[in-house]
């Protein structure tokens, strides 16, 4: 289930790509507007998952969720019938970066809700007691501030495999570096959430060191 978020950005993308096909359909926006419409849109939740990690903000990701949708329509054109959500994610990535050169310092960057970020999946979830339902959220809650914590370059290679779950093909694809780069990183970054959550004392910290240590490629 998509949230509020996702939802209003894609009927606000949506609006858009068909105003400017009505504008200017006798050169074919009309048949880009549909095209749009199922290559991107599918995508959109993935989309705003990557740009929340990478800029750290609900409200920021939308904004470059937006622009990197109205940059996807532009360029929808130029896709290849290849592999969407890769193409997708790629656009927003850059989108991401730019927007993080031009509004942020150079440094990490923190999740600044993580409330919001796991409101959704534990609002789901069954509990056997209200204390358990405590506990796993606060360990979650964690886990989530540990990923948070790591460097862009290796927080995303994280989220691409281990939140998303790219394939390694794509995540190169997505990021511009090598297969052997992307599997490089993946383990530097396991290592440091690693470190991360013993020096944090996380609850679940074994638990999740052997989830974590079981991933291909770790």
């Amino acid at each position: 289930m998509n949230s509020p978020a996702v939802d209003s950005t894609s009927s606000q993308i949506t609006s858009s790509a068909r105003r400017k096909g009505q504008a200017t359909n006798a050169s074919g926006s009309g048949d880009d507007h549909e095209r749009f419409k199922s290559v991107v849109l599918p995508h959109l939740s993935d989309a705003y998952t990557l740009a929340r990690w990478l800029t750290g903000s609900p409200t920021d990701s939308e904004d470059v969720v937006q622009d990197a949708c109205l940059r996807a329509y532009r360029g929808i054109r130029n896709f290849a019938n290849g592999n969407a959500r890769a193409w997708v994610l790629t656009i927003v990535r850059h989108t991401a970066y730019t927007w993080l050169q031009r509004n942020r310092a150079a440094g990490p960057v923190l999740v600044d809700d993580l409330e919001t970020v796991e409101r959704e999946r534990f609002s789901e979830r069954d509990f056997d007691t209200p204390e358990t339902a405590l506990i796993a959220e606060d360990d979650a809650m964690r886990l989530q501030a540990a990923i948070a914590a790591l460097p862009t370059p290796f927080r995303e290679m994280l989220v691409l495999r281990d939140v998303q779950g790219l394939a390694y093909r794509d995540i190169a694809e997505v990021s511009g570096v090598s297969i052997g780069t992307v599997m490089s990183r993946l383990a530097r970054a396991r290592g440091r959430l690693i470190a991360i959550m013993r020096t944090m004392g996380y609850a679940g910290f074994d638990t999740a060191t052997r989830s974590i240590q079981a991933q291909p490629g770790h």
